[in-house]
């Protein structure tokens, strides 16, 4: 088994067959207060995004996977490193579960799968992770893989007309 699968998922690197794919989610506004997003993407744009997904992270800093099911290939969502900054080895993490296939515990093996290529095979020393503080989901999952809550970013974003509070969420690499 690779270092980015397991027995029920998969992580992979885009391809051009996930046009469609990052065409809807890119262009659904309502992920847009949580990735800075202004305006929809083209697909031309999110092709040449596409066909430049293999440049090194060093070079882009960032990295965009696709979380598949093992057993049948089906897209269940994204994960994304972000903001990568190698000298003081840390970055960002985004996870997208389509859906459809939330509640399954898809976003929790896809985590492990990817703190353990970022932890074990990047060697970052800290992963964090910016979670509007009313999306339970998502902040349950991260304090269940051991995140730490460090702070609170005030009014940090604008959702609905209002502004809401930011947490963030830190991990360090427990083998540092």
């Amino acid at each position: 088994m690779s270092l980015l699968e397991n027995e029920t998922l998969k992580l992979r690197a885009l391809e051009r067959d996930d046009l469609d794919l990052l065409f809807s989610v890119e262009n659904n506004s309502s992920y847009w207060e949580v990735s800075d997003t202004l305006t929809p993407f083209s697909r031309d744009v999110l092709l040449r995004y596409i066909e430049n997904a293999h440049l090194d992270l060093y070079e882009a800093k960032q990295l965009r996977l696709v979380i598949t099911r093992a057993s049948d290939k089906c897209v269940l969502g994204l994960i994304d490193l972000y903001d990568f900054n190698p000298h003081h080895k840390r970055a960002g993490i985004g996870i997208l579960i389509l859906n459809r296939f939330k509640r399954n515990g898809y976003a929790s093996k896809a985590l492990d799968l990817f703190l353990n290529y970022v932890f074990g095979h990047l060697d970052l020393h800290q992963i964090y992770a910016n979670i509007p503080v009313e999306n339970h989901a998502s902040l349950s999952l991260f304090q269940t893989k051991k995140f730490e809550k460090v702070g609170i970013q005030k009014e940090w974003i604008r959702r609905r007309g209002s502004f809401e509070h930011v947490a963030l969420y830190q991990k360090i690499n427990p083998n540092h």
